[in-house]
């Protein structure tokens, strides 16, 4: 990475110091052996840029190498400037005005700008246990209890007790505090399994909200609608931010001045993320499995764009980078799996890879003999670089991944060579494998390479909550998408498919009610993992919610069989500016 680009990381993290190789930590790791790298070719964007009807180009993209260093190093720190004199603001309004502090922070989260104040934000919350039940403000006391569990503090739901009737109910009364309202039906997407307050309360605040937008002005109805349908808990900051631009006005100073810091953090995250793009594409272009893998999917923006959202500290770069390469061969094996490979030819491939023995590919066919070169290639690579900079060899570990996934993609294409439908119970346990989540998950955790213990690392092995619900949640979402993905005509299972089969009579809303539920049942599972004591560290425990809110922006077909969701947040996440 450019010099320029190496002031940006330092400028936007001042305690980093520059990289180095760590010790070993385990003597029986085995060092990776590092891979030649290709020859140079011309950097290009791939063609699915197409996605994005924009009028930038390639040339367009920001090269830190030829950009005006000396210019781009005076941006940087005035950026750091206003960064300091905000963390200042933060700090003096929390002390001042305890909800007051409690706005700020959601201004800051929504804004998705929150890694520059963690430190901050910790303290304030810390002390802010201590008060949880002194109001009985409903907005106050949702605020306070949704920012406190989104940091890992266990806050019972009985705070809202105060806001019952005697027969257990909310009060009517609260119908006219919208404020009230949407910061209850906020804090209700927090719930934990048992948590019948918070059930209830999201029924309460979603159903009065809901009935309020006939006779709320637009601006007001614009707010409530958008916390309808896109709660911060449940939906990437960095997709919403933009909107919070415009349904926030500017009332004080410390709003301004956060918008104004926030209006370059954008520009400069932009620009980072354009040269990572163009970093894939080169890598994807002298890659060739593109000309190889016609069959296949040739998407590396789109794959690009799920370690953009798992990963949105800046300073994660080059770890972005590298954990695009892992799924764009998690799309490549399913591709080989639903639409090319025979049942003969995929267990053959299976068995390869579970052996993991490049010297004994001769009985593949060629486009699988490729594939599994280029797996071994990137596996070997990712591994070289973790241990490198993290002293832990994950060779073994990944290679057992790749080999549960095959395992998992051959239960299903059995199942469907069969014409035989699982139960649905058996299809959903596969299915946790087959999404892929998994080898996500743990590329992420040795890149991150915080904490990484062999006791973690074996905890993976059990498929803890965190990861078992997370992929859950994408399978769900993605047997519930209305259309079929890029027109794919392979085969592929579908949960609600497999419950019909096996509930003779039962209608399809009824098995898609059936499975919306499930989903949050799953996000509540998922949301008692997230909070303290958890063995994983925050930006992996981060990365996995991440993870889960993208989701339904990468599954949420419409009628002509795009996403017009994905499509907006690549648009405004790469290419649109951001007006004050």
């Amino acid at each position: 990475m450019a010099s320029c680009s190496r002031a940006f990381l330092i400028i936007f993290n001042p305690q980093i110091a520059p990289k180095r190789i760590s010790h070993v930590r385990h003597s029986n790791h085995i060092q990776p052996t590092p891979r030649k790298q290709p020859a140079s070719e011309k950097w290009g964007i791939a063609r699915d840029l197409s996605l994005l009807s924009s009028s930038s180009t390639p040339t367009e993209l920001i090269n830190y190498e030829t950009k005006h260093t000396k210019a781009m190093d005076d941006i940087f720190v005035q950026h750091s400037q206003k960064l300091e004199l905000f963390r200042h603001v933060l700090r003096n309004v929390a002390d001042l005005d305890a909800l007051e502090g409690l706005n700020v922070i959601d201004a800051v989260q929504r804004l998705g700008i929150d890694y520059h104040f963690q430190q901050e934000i910790d303290e304030i919350l810390r002390k802010q246990m201590n008060i949880v039940s002194a109001h009985d403000d409903l907005h106050e006391v949702a605020l306070r209890f949704r920012l406190l569990r989104q940091q890992g503090y266990f806050v019972p739901d009985d705070v809202f007790n105060n806001f019952k009737e005697s027969n257990g109910m909310f009060k009517k009364a609260l119908g006219e505090d919208i404020k009230g309202l949407m910061s209850l039906y906020e804090a209700s997407q927090l719930g934990t399994e048992g948590e019948d307050t918070l059930v209830e309360g999201g029924k309460f605040s979603g159903h009065l909200l809901k009935t309020s937008l006939s006779h709320l002005d637009h601006h007001q109805a614009r707010i409530v609608g958008n916390t309808l349908e896109n709660p911060y808990h449940k939906t990437l900051a960095s997709f919403m931010a933009r909107k919070f631009f415009v349904t926030s006005p500017g009332t004080n100073t410390w709003l301004n001045l956060l918008k104004e810091v926030a209006k370059k953090d954008f520009s400069m995250v932009r620009s980072l993320h354009q040269n990572e793009i163009v970093q894939i594409s080169k890598w994807w272009k002298e890659l060739g499995l593109a000309k190889e893998l016609k069959f296949a999917r040739d998407q590396p923006l789109k794959w690009y764009i799920w370690a953009m959202a798992c990963l949105t500290d800046p300073k994660l770069s080059e770890e972005r980078v590298e954990l695009t390469k892992p799924i764009s061969f998690i799309y490549l094996i399913d591709d080989i799996f639903d639409v090319n490979g025979t049942l003969d030819e995929l267990i053959l491939f299976t068995e390869a890879v579970n052996r993991w023995d490049i010297t004994a590919i001769d009985h593949l066919p060629d486009y699988m003999k490729i594939c599994f070169k280029a797996l071994d290639d990137i596996t070997n690579e990712i591994s070289y670089k973790v241990y490198k900079r993290h002293g832990w060899n994950p060779l073994q570990y990944l290679k057992k991944m790749w080999a549960s996934l095959c395992n998992a993609f051959l239960v299903e294409a059995k199942w469907f060579a069969s014409g035989k439908l699982p139960k649905s119970e058996e299809y959903l346990k596969n299915g946790i494998v087959s999404s892929g989540v998994i080898v996500i998950v743990v590329h992420f955790l040795f890149l991150l390479g915080q904490n990484i213990t062999k006791q973690n690392v074996e905890l993976l092995n059990d498929t803890p909550a965190i990861i078992s619900s997370t992929a859950t949640i994408l399978r769900l979402w993605d047997d519930l998408g209305s259309a079929e993905d890029e027109n794919q005509d392979g085969n592929d299972g579908s949960y609600v498919r497999c419950y019909l089969e096996e509930h003779q009579g039962c209608s399809i809303e009824e098995a898609r009610e059936k499975t919306v539920n499930m989903i949050s049942d799953e996000w509540k599972k998922l949301n008692r993992e997230l909070l303290s004591p958890n063995p994983f560290p925050a930006t992996f425990t981060s990365a996995s919610l991440n993870l889960a809110r993208m989701v339904p922006l990468m599954y949420n077909y419409d009628g002509n069989q795009c996403l017009p969701s994905l499509k907006e947040y690549m648009k405004s996440m790469l290419y649109e500016t951001v007006s004050m």
